[in-house]
């Protein structure tokens, strides 16, 4: 068994796919529409769904804002440098929660969070040296 993808719905599909792919680096791997169903599937990553656990986009037609439950906490991604890495995001327009720096009960691991397009929090985990 292994974990295939995780899905999230959003408001603006291209808006979201433009984030994750030009502000994130992932790649858009396969979209699909799905008319009689009214909704859209984009499925994007930092490799192929084969070896990797990828993010599913569902943009349901109509719908152009959902409410943050509380259950969900946030998608997490290693970064070379996290410091670098949100000095790259925030000059891309990109929204940073909180900056990299070091965990509050670890300061061995520097992390940061930052927040899509569609209020998601993203924590950016700096890989270990």
């Amino acid at each position: 068994m292994r974990i295939l993808h995780t899905m999230i719905r959003v408001g603006d599909l291209d808006r979201s796919i433009a984030f994750y792919t030009e502000v994130l680096g992932m790649t858009l791997l396969r979209r699909q529409d799905y008319p009689n169903g009214r909704f859209t599937l984009a499925f994007i990553g930092y490799g192929p769904e084969s070896e990797n656990a990828v993010i599913e986009l569902t943009h349901n037609w109509g719908k152009a804002h959902y409410e943050q439950g509380t259950a969900f906490g946030h998608i997490a991604i290693e970064v070379e440098d996290a410091r670098k890495t949100c000095d790259a995001i925030r000059a891309k327009g990109g929204k940073i929660l909180f900056d990299a720096a070091p965990m509050t009960f670890d300061a061995s691991i520097i992390i940061a969070f930052i927040e899509d397009p569609d209020g998601y929090s993203i924590e950016l985990i700096q890989a270990a040296r």
